[in-house]
This record gives structure tokens, sequence and C-alpha cells, in this order.
């Protein structure tokens, strides 16, 4: 499903006004009704309710919100803040109807000065300030406000977006000038800004609310941001052949594993041969050879002729993927036998933990990488990887997005909502996943299913798109079963298995 930015919300709307056709006022009710019904399935009458609303389009939402709830004998207090003096035509007729109204207990046109109510604990306020076409921090008396309803102990519902809070980019964003919500209805679908980090403290409990905008011109728009769905994964899924043998189910190469952190690479096997690989070669220091045929008996082992770390790279001519990475070190030997491997690959390639970290102390050999690379970062490693920290999610996602069109490669960002950075410069956010996965070990695992995939013959971008997903979803169905405080990476590969089926069923 596809992101809009506030640019293509704005179309839209203007889209749907023009084409279904509908008022611009018959939609804002539209939308009102259904924010009204999912306040009103959350809050009895008993509720007080207070309403902030602003001058614009997200004003006049709250308005009609706040009209209909007192028709259904809620007790509303309204505040429309009209300091410029000129309202958008919507939010002007949804003030006189407000106006004509008489259940509405008080309502007051906010134009110079405002006092405060006071807001108790079994109040509800109805955050309509500002909607997604922010574009810059609030200040002055908006900021002002935010902070105390911030600070009162009322519950908070933001109006499509909870004000301050821009659609995309908050890098240089007020933070301490943007509604905490404790429930946001969003219209339509999640915004940009919803699915980052950064931003979560903000958001509460997130519902989208469907308001029947032109499917359309979701169809026809070319938007950069989208969201993975299981309807597009299982299309992805290849089919396993009766006649199949291991030697066309794949052979992958994993290499990794220094001396004491062989784990890394007994995860990236296991996950590999779960996924689905004919066959897994482990290349790793001698040391790690009783371990490793202890706990992955499946896998074959390549032996590096150093005990301790990673020091010569492998041929791989008779490999269709291979993954290098985990729990590698950092040795200036295994480096130089990075980049060595990296030259001589002829097959798709996962880039993975210190793998990462060599490539951002040697950046000079980022040019060098084979185009279709795999880079499969955490968001400290991504910061090393482009030579300074990131101001915020946002920023991060960009230059992610940037650095994999200019290496031609595939950067996955790793975490809640994982995003998959092409080399046509499109992103796509994975939905699957939790909070339990937060342990050590999950991206080896996430690495060994890749590499699995690819060995497969999935294309580049399909084992990416379906790796992260079956990654997340055992996450998922893990903790449904076991909780998310217990979780460690060996579970997301036992239940790798109920995945798989999952989506083939």
């Amino acid at each position: 499903m596809k992101i809009l930015t506030s640019a293509h919300i704005h179309e839209l709307d203007k889209y749907t006004i023009q084409h279904e056709p509908i008022k611009s006022i018959d939609l804002m009710e539209r939308a009102a009704k259904a924010i009204t019904e999912a306040i009103m399935r959350r809050w009895t009458t008993h509720t007080p309710i207070v309403t902030f609303a602003g001058p614009g389009n997200n004003g006049g939402d709250a308005l009609a919100v706040s009209r209909m709830l007192a028709d259904q004998g809620y007790s509303v207090r309204v505040y429309l803040f009209n300091i410029t003096g000129k309202l958008s035509d919507d939010c002007s007729t949804n003030r006189q109807r407000i106006i004509d109204d008489k259940r509405i207990k008080s309502f007051m046109e906010v134009t110079t000065k405002f006092d405060i109510p006071e807001l108790d604990a079994t109040s509800l306020i109805i955050d309509g300030l500002f909607g997604s076409g922010v574009n810059k921090p609030l200040a002055g008396g908006f900021a002002a406000l935010v902070k105390y309803i911030n600070q009162c102990p009322a519950k908070v519902v933001s109006i499509d977006m909870p004000s301050g809070l821009m659609t995309e980019d908050n890098s240089y964003n007020v933070r301490a000038n943007i509604i905490r919500a404790d429930y946001t209805l969003t219209l339509h679908s999640k915004k940009l800004s919803m699915y980052l980090a950064d931003c979560q403290e903000y958001l509460g409990k997130v519902q989208v609310l469907d308001i029947r905008l032109s499917q359309e011109y979701m169809r026809d728009v070319d938007a950069t941001y989208s969201i993975l769905e299981e309807k597009d994964i299982r299309p992805r899924l290849l089919p396993r052949n009766d006649f199949a043998h291991k030697g066309s189910m794949g052979n992958a190469l994993i290499i990794a594993g220094s001396y004491g952190m062989s784990g890394a690479a007994i995860l990236s096997a296991r996950a590999c041969l779960r996924a689905g690989a004919g066959k897994v070669t482990v290349h790793t220091p001698r040391k790690n050879y009783d371990i490793m045929q202890t706990s992955v008996p499946e896998a074959v082992l390549h032996m590096d002729h150093e005990e301790t770390y990673f020091s010569e790279s492998v041929d791989s001519d008779d490999f269709d993927a291979v993954a290098i990475g985990p729990g590698l070190g950092q040795q200036e030997n295994s480096a130089i036998a990075f980049i060595t491997q990296m030259k001589r690959a002829q097959c798709p390639v996962v880039v993975d933990a210190d793998a990462i970290n060599i490539l951002a102390n040697h950046r000079a050999w980022i040019s060098q990488m084979p185009k279709g690379t795999i880079l499969t970062p955490h968001p400290k490693e991504f910061d090393r990887l482009a030579s300074s920290p990131s101001n915020g999610s946002y920023e991060r996602l960009h230059r992610a997005q940037e650095l994999a069109e200019t290496m031609h490669s595939y950067i996955i960002l790793k975490g809640h909502y994982s995003a998959l950075c092409m080399p046509d410069g499109h992103i796509v956010f994975n939905p699957t996943g939790n909070s339990g996965m937060a342990t050590a070990g999950c991206g080896d695992v996430l690495t060994g299913i890749i590499t699995a995939l690819l060995a497969r013959g999935y294309h580049r971008a399909d084992a990416c798109l379906v790796g992260m997903y079956l990654h997340g979803l055992a996450g998922d169905l893990a903790a449904k079963e076991l909780g998310k405080e217990s979780l460690i990476a060996s579970d997301i590969i036992d239940y790798l298995p109920k995945a798989f089926l999952k989506l083939s069923e």
C-alpha cells in the first residue's frame, strides 16, 4: 500500500472532490462522522469533551465532530482559534453550524486573549489545531497551548495528526511543541512520520479511518514510499518442485563468526537452512569447528586457516548466494579478506554486522561494492557507514535512500517498520515484527533468511521483501505463544516453518 506525502494527501482530497464528485464540506462531514463514531466506541456520554480547533480544515473537522458528539448527548466545550481572522471555507461553514447548534455546551472563538480552561483526568481533549499540512514548528501561543495540553491529566485524541507533528520530516522540529496524543485517528492511511521511530512517542494508539477517498488516484499516483501487505508477499513466494533436490534448491555460503562469536554463525546458518536453502556452507575460524559441527550438523564447514578470525576469501563460483559479516570481528586482516571477497563475488551478496563496520572504516571501498549488494544495518551501523550520526529517523532514511541509489544497492534499515531502500529510490516499510525481537542475534537470523531466498533463486528485491516479512512474521507468531519478554533469536528460527505455512494457506 502506498504511503502518501502531505502534497499527495492534498491532491487526493482534491481529486476525490472533483471525480466522485462530492462537495468539500460533505467530504469533511464524512470524515467527521468516522471520527465521531470512533470516539463514541471508546468514550461514553459521561465523558466531558473539550475541543481545540485551529483555523484550517483540521479545525473544521474538529468543529464538525464536536457538533455530532453534542447531537449524541455529549457535553462539549469548543475553542476555535481564529488569531488572524481568516478561516478556511469549510472551517468557517462549520463554525456557523456550531453557533446554530444549541446542544453545544459552550463555544468560544479566540482572536486575541485566551484563558486556558482547567482540564482534569475525567475530560477528553479533541486536538484539531493542525493536521497534515503543518510545515514548520509551532510557536507563540499555539506552542504554549500544546505544552499546557501535554502536562494536563486529560486524555487526548488527535485528528489525523498530533498537532505540530509534520507528515514527513521532523528532523528540525521543536519536539516540546508537539501534542503527545493518547490516540490518533488518522484519515485514509498512516503518514510517513508514523513509521519513524522518533515520532512514535507523539502518536499513542493509531487508528486508520477509511473515508472512501479515490481509489483511482491511489492506483495511479507514483509514491516513493509504501508499506508491505500480505497480499504483496504471497505472489512472490517461489514454488517447490516435487522433483527438487538439494542441488536445485540453492547453495549458500555464510562467512561468519570470529572465535567467541560463533553464535552469530550458528544463527545465520540455522536460519538459512530453515528458510529453504538446499545446502549451506559456513566459512569460519578453526576454533569454531566443534561448536558449529554440534550446533548445525546440517551445514557444511569450511574452515579458515586462522584459529580465531576470518582471514582469507573464499572461491564463490559454485555458490548461488553469499552472506558475510555476522560476528566476523574487525581485524585488519579480516578487512582485507572482506574486500577481496567482495571483488570475487559472482553471485548476490548480503553484507551485515561487522562487514558493514569494516566498510564504514574503509569508506573508499564503498565504490567497489558490486551492484545489487544487500546491506542490512541497524541505525548505529548505518550512521557509521554514513560517517556521521543522523539528526533523526527521517534524515537517516533519506541518507540511506541516497546511498542505495549511489551504490545501486539494497539497504535494509533494521528496526520496527524496517525500511528497504531500493536502487531506484523507492522505499518499502515492513509491518511485521514486534519489540520482543529487540534481542541479540535477530539480525543474524534475517541475514540467513535473505541469503537462503537469494540462493533459492529469488530476485534481490523479492528476497529482501519476503525475507523482512517472514522474519517479522515468525517473530510475531513466536511472541503470540511465548510472549515478548522471553523471545530470543532462536525462537524466530523455530517459528519460521509456521510463518511459511501461514503465507501458503
